[in-house]
């Protein structure tokens, strides 16, 4: 049975990142990007990322930062991957490769070139499309993106607008090789909902066993 991998981005305290781990989540995010809504700070990060269990990613989420500031951000918070969330180049992600993930913005009129420009970087270990710029629960059109991912060379991360009620939909129709939520549980912005989170993992868990 194919198992689709799950991460809870945004987590910002400890009982949401213990509640994500305990739902079997396989990642999760914590949001370096200043205007974010989620964002916090390495230091916080780390203290929260202490009482994980191991075998839990971690991944910091960056929004157009230098290589220099991904790095300050390491040395206190060490997270697995780096996940680019801007118009960061195809330079700077073969510089900060391997361990990346480059975040690109579904456009219907796009996707399949985006696709084809960031499979030919070897140094990239993932790519992830969202509906919006991010953390606005904008879902892709996932028919159109499903008949594209042929030219993805890379695992395919699903995330934008997902919810414990449609991610089930989303995983049969793109068929991702992991799924990423933010928004789609959490009672406010920023505040995550262990009882979503709970059952957006519980939905995840359903769909795989449907598609077997």
């Amino acid at each position: 049975m194919a198992r689709t991998r799950i991460k809870i981005c945004g987590i910002r305290d400890v009982d949401s990142a213990l509640a994500a781990a305990e739902a079997g989540a396989d990642a999760i995010g914590f949001v370096f990007a200043p205007r974010s809504p989620r964002t916090i700070s390495p230091e916080a990060a780390w203290q929260i990322a202490s009482y994980l269990p191991p075998f839990i990613t971690k991944v910091g989420v960056f929004v157009d930062a230098s290589s220099e500031e991904i790095d300050r951000v390491r040395e206190v918070c060490p997270f697995d991957y780096a996940q680019l969330h801007g118009s960061e180049s195809a330079p700077l992600v073969r510089e900060l490769g391997p361990w990346v993930i480059k975040s690109i913005r579904f456009d219907p009129l796009t996707i399949e070139s985006e696709f084809k420009r960031w499979s030919v970087i070897s140094e990239l270990d993932a790519v992830l499309v969202d509906g919006s710029a991010g953390g606005q629960g904008v879902a892709a059109d996932w028919e159109h993106l499903a008949a594209c991912t042929e030219a993805c060379l890379h695992p395919l991360i699903l995330a934008g607008g997902l919810t414990p009620e449609n991610v089930s939909r989303a995983i049969d129709i793109v068929r991702p090789w992991a799924v990423d939520v933010s928004s789609g549980v959490e009672s406010e912005p920023g505040i995550k909902d262990p009882r979503r989170i709970e059952a957006f993992c519980a939905a995840v868990r359903e769909a795989d066993k449907a598609s077997s």
